[in-house]
């Protein structure tokens, strides 16, 4: 095989590989939980949250949170309702509301 049926046959491969790929629809959950910690470096919130959905049981953990601007609106002992953004494995919480 000559270098350009190669580099052809190369191509094609490639071309097939990429169509077999499937990008994984994030899924979004509802959130009610307090705010335990913050991390202003990492944006980053320590949550104590109920039952997310199918995804998490509740528990206290740390979620990214974006965009900055909902991040700078919460303060330690805050109640809130979010949206929290599933991408394996990244995850994020967003939509951020504070209730009273």
């Amino acid at each position: 095989m000559n270098r350009r049926n190669f580099c052809i046959v190369l191509c094609m491969l490639c071309a097939l590989c990429a169509c077999g790929e499937k990008k994984v629809e994030a899924k979004r959950y509802p959130m009610q939980g307090e705010v335990k910690a913050l991390d202003a470096s990492a944006k980053t919130a320590t949550i104590a949250a109920g039952k997310i959905g199918d995804w998490m049981e509740a528990m206290t953990m740390e979620y990214k949170v974006q965009p900055e601007t909902d991040f700078q609106k919460l303060h330690v002992g805050d109640k809130i309702e979010a949206t929290v953004v599933v991408e394996e494995p990244r995850y994020y919480v967003t939509d951020v509301k504070v209730v009273k």
